[in-house]
Protein backbone atom coordinates (compact mmCIF):
# COMPACT_ATOMS: atom_id res chain seq x y z
CA UNK A 1 0.00 0.00 0.00
CA UNK A 2 2.73 2.30 1.04
CA UNK A 3 4.45 1.67 -2.72
CA UNK A 4 1.16 2.56 -4.27
CA UNK A 5 0.86 6.05 -2.19
CA UNK A 6 4.29 6.37 -3.18
CA UNK A 7 3.37 5.98 -7.17
CA UNK A 8 0.35 8.30 -6.99
CA UNK A 9 2.63 11.23 -5.69
CA UNK A 10 5.18 10.42 -8.34
CA UNK A 11 2.25 10.54 -11.06
CA UNK A 12 0.60 13.70 -9.22
CA UNK A 13 3.78 15.95 -9.18
CA UNK A 14 4.60 14.49 -12.75
CA UNK A 15 1.67 16.14 -14.49
CA UNK A 16 1.74 19.31 -12.16
CA UNK A 17 5.48 19.49 -13.74
CA UNK A 18 4.34 18.99 -16.88
CA UNK A 19 1.48 21.85 -16.45
CA UNK A 20 4.78 23.88 -15.82
CA UNK A 21 6.83 23.04 -18.65
CA UNK A 22 4.30 23.72 -20.86
CA UNK A 23 3.88 26.73 -19.44
CA UNK A 24 7.62 27.49 -19.98
CA UNK A 25 7.96 26.18 -23.01
CA UNK A 26 4.68 27.87 -25.03
CA UNK A 27 5.51 31.18 -22.84
CA UNK A 28 5.68 33.23 -26.11
CA UNK A 29 2.96 31.97 -28.06
CA UNK A 30 0.98 32.22 -24.54
CA UNK A 31 1.88 35.79 -24.55
CA UNK A 32 -0.01 36.69 -27.95
CA UNK A 33 -3.66 35.08 -26.70
CA UNK A 34 -3.88 35.58 -22.59
CA UNK A 35 -5.84 38.86 -21.34
CA UNK A 36 -4.32 40.21 -18.58
CA UNK A 37 -7.08 42.87 -18.22
CA UNK A 38 -10.59 42.03 -17.48
CA UNK A 39 -9.99 40.84 -14.11
CA UNK A 40 -7.12 37.90 -15.05
CA UNK A 41 -4.70 40.28 -12.57
CA UNK A 42 -7.25 40.82 -10.06
CA UNK A 43 -7.50 37.18 -9.58
CA UNK A 44 -3.89 36.37 -9.44
CA UNK A 45 -3.73 38.70 -6.55
CA UNK A 46 -6.66 37.33 -4.85
CA UNK A 47 -5.75 33.62 -5.44
CA UNK A 48 -2.14 35.24 -3.94
CA UNK A 49 -0.12 33.81 -6.92
CA UNK A 50 0.62 37.87 -7.21
CA UNK A 51 1.69 40.16 -4.21
CA UNK A 52 0.50 43.86 -4.59
CA UNK A 53 3.97 44.78 -5.58
CA UNK A 54 3.95 42.33 -8.34
CA UNK A 55 0.26 43.05 -9.45
CA UNK A 56 0.98 46.88 -9.94
CA UNK A 57 4.77 45.81 -11.24
CA UNK A 58 2.90 43.79 -14.49
CA UNK A 59 0.40 46.94 -14.21
CA UNK A 60 2.67 49.45 -14.55
CA UNK A 61 3.59 51.93 -17.14
CA UNK A 62 2.30 52.35 -20.59
CA UNK A 63 3.07 48.46 -21.20
CA UNK A 64 1.18 46.83 -24.03
CA UNK A 65 -0.80 43.05 -23.25
CA UNK A 66 2.12 41.76 -24.39
CA UNK A 67 4.92 43.05 -22.51
CA UNK A 68 2.07 42.55 -19.19
CA UNK A 69 2.24 38.85 -19.87
CA UNK A 70 5.86 38.40 -20.70
CA UNK A 71 6.47 40.31 -17.22
CA UNK A 72 3.09 38.07 -15.73
CA UNK A 73 4.65 34.37 -17.11
CA UNK A 74 7.98 35.49 -15.76
CA UNK A 75 6.45 35.65 -12.23
CA UNK A 76 5.09 32.20 -12.21
CA UNK A 77 7.78 30.05 -10.57
CA UNK A 78 6.25 27.38 -8.53
CA UNK A 79 3.42 24.34 -9.63
CA UNK A 80 1.08 25.84 -7.05
CA UNK A 81 1.20 29.16 -8.92
CA UNK A 82 0.66 27.51 -12.70
CA UNK A 83 -2.25 25.67 -11.17
CA UNK A 84 -3.99 29.00 -9.73
CA UNK A 85 -3.30 30.55 -13.07
CA UNK A 86 -5.26 27.88 -14.58
CA UNK A 87 -7.50 28.38 -12.29
CA UNK A 88 -8.14 31.95 -12.69
CA UNK A 89 -7.48 32.18 -16.67
CA UNK A 90 -11.05 30.01 -16.01
CA UNK A 91 -12.80 32.26 -14.19
CA UNK A 92 -12.17 34.87 -16.51
CA UNK A 93 -13.66 32.92 -19.20
CA UNK A 94 -10.18 31.87 -20.68
CA UNK A 95 -10.62 28.00 -21.30
CA UNK A 96 -9.12 28.58 -24.57
CA UNK A 97 -6.01 29.15 -22.78
CA UNK A 98 -6.28 26.66 -20.46
CA UNK A 99 -6.70 24.19 -23.10
CA UNK A 100 -3.83 25.53 -24.97
CA UNK A 101 -1.59 25.08 -22.38
CA UNK A 102 -2.93 21.44 -21.31
CA UNK A 103 -2.90 20.48 -24.77
CA UNK A 104 1.03 21.64 -24.93
CA UNK A 105 0.42 24.14 -27.69
CA UNK A 106 -1.41 21.15 -29.80
CA UNK A 107 1.51 19.09 -29.75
Amino acid sequence: MISLTKQCNVIISDEAYRVSDSIKSLKYRLSDIIEPDFGLLDQLLSLRVLTLRQYTKVRSGDKTAYEQNDALLDLLTSEEQCNKFLTALQRTQQQHVVNFIKENGGQ
